[in-house]
């Protein structure tokens, strides 16, 4: 069964860390763009980092340069999403996707398989 599981999410108070994980079974990770997205109550999904298959690269929307970075787990077929310096925008539901494109992209289209989500809350 095809299937992408998120966990780590929570309750965090501003300026703290965080790190979610994507757990991937019925295929591998390997050789496959990652991406990150979230969405915000009454918001549009966003897409927030992606880890290019082709080369590797990790492209990150501006709002969380320098806080966010992605990493895998290869042995585990898990990608991670570290979030730090966290501030109260960005809570939100976050899900983890995948496709076989190659490059990246912040569109939900261009993605293939989802996770459930997990909540973030960042808030004192």
């Amino acid at each position: 069964q095809v299937q992408l599981v998120e966990s780590g999410g929570g309750l965090v108070q501003p300026g703290g860390s965080l790190r979610l994980s994507c757990a991937a079974s019925g295929f591998s990770l390997d050789y496959r763009r990652i991406g990150w997205f979230r969405q915000a109550p009454g918001k549009e999904r966003e897409g927030v980092l992606c880890l290019s298959r082709s080369s590797g690269d990790t492209y990150y929307t501006d709002s969380v340069k320098g806080r966010f970075t992605i990493s895998r787990d290869r042995a585990k077929n898990t990608a991670y999403l570290q979030m730090n310096s966290l501030k109260p925008d960005d809570t939100a539901v976050y899900y983890c996707a995948t496709s076989t494109l190659y490059g990246c992209s912040f569109s939900s289209r261009d993605y293939t398989y989802w996770g459930q989500g997990t909540q973030v809350t960042v808030s004192s």
